[in-house]
């Protein structure tokens, strides 16, 4: 079955920076594209950043400049690289991909920037 395992999350000040990590397994991960979004308390789900298969990337207006995405299909793996943290950026972050016509997520991991 697809599975999609998010690791990295954590407590960082404003200003700083942290990488998380989605491991994929059931999919054939090259063909896939992935997708990061987050959501805060008491807010909806929203879009972070996504990734093709070709390694075509896109990102929401308010981490655009500060977040990267990239994928090592050799580690069936997407990452999702923060700088300058701020305050507004705490929430779960969840990794999603697409397969046999059905959204996958991952079970989210917790960010928190105190300021």
């Amino acid at each position: 079955q697809v599975q999609l395992v998010e690791s990295g999350g954590g407590l960082v000040q404003a200003g700083g920076s942290l990488s998380l990590s989605c491991a994929a397994s059931g999919i054939i991960f090259s063909s896939n594209g992935m997708a990061w979004y987050r959501q805060a308390p008491g807010k909806q789900r929203e879009f972070v950043a996504t990734i093709t298969r070709g390694g075509t990337t896109g990102y929401a207006n308010s981490v655009k400049g500060r977040f990267t995405i990239h994928r090592d299909n050799a580690k069936n793996t997407v990452y999702l690289q923060m700088n300058s943290l701020k305050p507004e950026d705490t929430a779960v972050y969840y990794c999603k991909t697409a397969w046999g016509g059905d959204d996958y997520w991952g079970q989210g991991t917790q960010v928190t920037v105190s300021s």
